[in-house]
């Protein structure tokens, strides 16, 4: 078979929050979403794995909407590409699925334009687009990212990576975050806001630090776990009994309905969250995860045109 030139890039997923940390701290995990795409007669795409099953195909699909409109942004049209795309990121769990394929779909169109836009602009691209910094700074930078919008400018800080497993209780069900934000108040009491502020101030505070056991303290939100709890049946108890029971501390991952712990003592967590689950009638998937330092990767290559996909991840 003939080669052709193309491109892979490799997004981590991410999880979003950690508690107090709402729409501004997000963390790099070890699942990808993966693409390759190369020189095509016409625009195509070929969904791999069971967690893109039932998306589409066409101009429908995100990611492909995500290149598009990059480039018609500087008057362009993206030319036709063959495009593979494989995720082990369950979609609409709360583990940045969304965000992962906004990063890719930047990242893909910036190679067709000839690499116009730097670090700083992909990211105010891609956080305009999510509407919030968490999810996407960390797929596209890696590690832990602290971050603020303002719906002009977004800056970022990343804190240094942790060590400990993530483990990750993933209910059998999406949770759309469009349902999950409409559970939210409108307003918060000053004084809420003001001890939700301080937590996240402490978190931060944590993650720079390496004093992990602030996190019990510093996890427990006021600004959005409450309100979305009758949505994940579980999730209380588990916020609550997580650090008697091997955690630094627990939280919603994102919108949910996945809810992660930061493992102190792995097995006896792993344990305890799936015994909290069932007894709550949920299913759940449970997954050990490692916080991930890098961001996304691009990487040009020359293969065959269906040789095997990138496995250097």
């Amino acid at each position: 078979m003939c080669e052709h030139k193309g491109i892979e890039i490799a997004v981590p997923a991410s999880t979003a929050n950690l508690g107090p940390g709402f729409d501004s701290i997000g963390m790099a995990l070890n699942r990808f979403l993966r693409i390759r795409a190369y020189p095509a007669e016409r625009m195509e795409l070929e969904l791999i794995g069971p967690h893109l099953e039932g998306l589409p195909q066409d101009g429908r699909n995100f990611l492909l909407q995500v290149v598009e409109g990059a480039c018609r942004s500087v008057g362009q049209t993206a030319p036709p590409l063959h495009i593979q795309v494989e995720s082990d990121i369950p979609l609409m769990r709360g583990l940045g699925s969304s965000a992962s394929a906004i990063i890719a779909g930047l990242l893909l169109a910036n190679h067709l334009l000839g690499e116009p836009w730097d670090q700083e602009e992909i990211l105010l691209k891609a956080t305009r687009h999510e509407g919030h910094p968490d999810n996407v700074s960390a797929s596209l930078l890696g590690g832990v990212v602290i971050g603020s919008w303002d719906g002009e400018r977004v800056d970022v800080v990343q804190a240094p990576c942790p060590d400990w497993d993530v483990v990750a209780a993933i209910p059998a069900y999406p949770l759309p975050t469009s349902q999950a934000r409409q559970a939210l108040p409108p307003q918060l009491p000053h004084n809420e806001a003001v001890l939700a502020s301080s937590r996240a101030n402490l978190l931060t505070a944590a993650f720079f630090t390496g004093k992990w056991e602030l996190l019990q303290t510093a996890m427990r939100d006021r600004f959005h776990q409450p309100y979305r709890a009758s949505l994940i049946p579980g999730m209380e108890r588990v916020l609550r009994e997580a650090p008697q029971n091997g955690a630094w501390g627990a939280a919603l991952s994102g919108a949910g309905p996945t809810v992660i712990a930061f493992a102190r003592e792995t097995e006896p967590l792993v344990d305890f969250m799936r015994k909290a689950f069932g007894q709550a009638g949920i299913p759940v998937n449970i997954e050990v995860l490692k916080p991930w330092p890098d961001g996304a990767t691009v990487r040009l290559t020359t293969f065959e045109k269906w040789g095997t996909f990138m496995r250097n991840i």
